[in-house]
């Protein structure tokens, strides 16, 4: 089947397409309310409006200006000059009158010249003349202190009694602070705490400083009986002259009513003392100075110490009065024993260790810590000479724990004699490999040990609290109790570890 032919234009050429239709999409009202041509117009621009148009064809002048802004900047009645300066050379001339008054002149007022330089000239008044207008102005009268003070309501006989109150008011404050200032406290009265005030190079809390406050407080001892006789220290503890030191310095005197007890101060002041009550055992005496009020030292609390504490030592070793040396705790709660005086019985305590130098001399002298504060009795030292420590120190010294020393001179002062709680065995250190401890050599008859069950040969292990390792510790372990209390005891009998109750004794 044939195809027609397409259509051509009237000149032969090749036939075209029609074009194609426009397609205008729908438009939204709103958007055409927005951002449509105002109603009746159809351009670009608004062609309803032309200038002069508005408000009936007529144009609107600017209200009048206030009456007072008129004045002010308006021109003068009757000037029809439009222009807004004068023209030059005219000067204000009006016609057939005098000409105005410049409004500056260089020769009467150069400071309105806007053409001026500056320049320095003298001052604007002239200092002469306010001197001449200040004398001619009437001086007031000047008020005195109490029209100054009270405003002229106060009589001068109330003033004077007011001064002399205010005077007796701090005369009666002066006095109260002068007798407070004189009490003190202590253990039987009133007392003077050692104290003294640290010079310029030395440092509060420095070895120096501490020293100064603690000397006073520290005695030398000196016991002498015949030929015989010996040096030691001592510390005051009471402001009574109660003074604490070794039972071995004083030793020579409790065995010769004869011998005769001086105590030397840092000052040079020599007394004479008597002994009041000895404690072997342990190694500390009490003695009594013949001197009122003197220093005393504070009393510290050696359980916060510990190994690596500062401490010093002052005391006359060598028979050197107000010696001092420094060092730190080495060890707590260290057992010591030594021989007793004279066939005492004896010495056990349990030490503080330090490396503070210590020789023969420094006996009963005064172990302080950091702060000044007592904390240890220094007793004895260990050295590789004889048992006398003829050898000299060798950085291990002992003394006995200020507590301790201090709760057994109390007791010596008010009954002069002290007892100890006691367990009732002779025991000896023993090391096996099953056990470590006291080993029990003879139990007493009807003492408190025997009471309990402990028999010989049973090694004692721990006693309440503490571990026991050797004879010594088991002591100082005991002596840690109060007579009549019930203590655990732990033991090995036989490889067995058995647990018994003890009442204890005293000794």
């Amino acid at each position: 089947m044939s195809q027609p032919n397409p259509p051509q234009d009237s000149a032969g050429a090749e036939p075209r397409l029609a074009p194609r239709p426009l397609d205008r999409p729908p438009v939204d009202p709103a958007e055409a309310g927005a951002f449509g041509r105002p109603h009746g117009v159809d351009g670009a621009f608004d062609k309803l409006y032309t200038p002069g148009t508005r408000n009936g064809d007529k144009i609107v002048a600017a209200p009048p200006a206030p009456e007072s802004l008129a004045e002010a900047f308006g021109r003068p009645p009757g000037a029809e000059d439009v222009r807004l300066q004068r023209p030059a050379g005219d000067n204000g001339r009006q016609p057939g009158g005098d000409p105005e008054p410049p409004l500056w002149s260089r020769m009467t007022d150069p400071w309105r010249d806007p053409g001026s330089a500056a320049v320095l000239s003298r001052p604007a008044l002239d200092p002469d003349d306010e001197d001449d207008e200040d004398a001619d102005r009437p001086r007031s009268a000047q008020l005195s202190l109490p029209e100054l003070l009270f405003g002229r309501r106060v009589k001068p006989v109330a003033l004077g009694l007011l001064g002399v109150v205010c005077l007796l008011i701090g005369a009666v404050g002066g006095l109260i602070g002068w007798w407070l200032g004189g009490a003190g406290d202590s253990l039987t009265g009133s007392a003077t705490i050692s104290e003294a005030e640290a010079g310029k190079e030395r440092a509060p809390g420095s070895i120096a400083d501490i020293a100064q406050r603690v000397a006073p407080a520290v005695i030398s001892i000196e016991v002498k009986s015949g030929q015989s006789g010996s040096v030691g220290s001592g510390v005051m503890i009471d402001p009574q002259g109660y003074a604490i030191t070794n039972n071995h310095v004083i030793s020579l005197a409790t065995s010769d009513p004869q011998a005769k007890i001086t105590a030397v101060f840092t000052d040079g002041t020599r007394t004479e003392a008597r002994v009041v009550g000895t404690d072997p055992k342990t190694d500390l005496a009490v003695i009594k100075v013949a001197v009122s009020n003197p220093t005393v030292l504070q009393i510290g609390d050696p359980a916060g110490l510990e190994p690596g504490d500062s401490v010093i030592a002052v005391g006359s070793p060598l028979g050197l009065e107000n010696t001092v040396t420094s060092g730190i705790v080495s060890a707590l709660h260290r057992p010591v024993t030594a021989a007793g005086e004279n066939g005492e019985p004896p010495v056990t305590y349990d030490a503080i260790q330090t490396d503070a130098p210590i020789n023969r001399g420094n006996s009963g002298g005064a172990l302080v810590d950091s702060t000044g504060a007592l904390v240890g009795i220094n007793s004895s030292i260990r050295t590789d000479g004889g048992a006398d420590g003829s050898g000299g120190s060798i950085g291990i010294g002992f003394a006995i724990p200020a507590d301790d020393a201090i709760k057994i001179a109390r007791t010596l002062i008010s009954s002069g004699q002290v007892k100890h709680a006691d367990i009732g065995v002779n025991a000896a250190s023993v090391a096996a490999e099953t056990s470590e401890g006291a080993q029990v050599l003879n139990v007493a008859d009807g003492g408190p040990a025997a009471r309990a069950g402990i028999a010989e040969g049973d090694v004692i292990t721990k006693l309440g609290d503490r571990l026991v390792r050797n004879a010594a510790e088991l002591t100082v372990a005991v002596r840690q109790h109060e007579i009549g209390e019930t203590v655990p005891v732990q033991l090995v009998r036989q490889g067995r570890t058995l647990m018994v109750d003890v009442t204890l004794g005293s000794d």
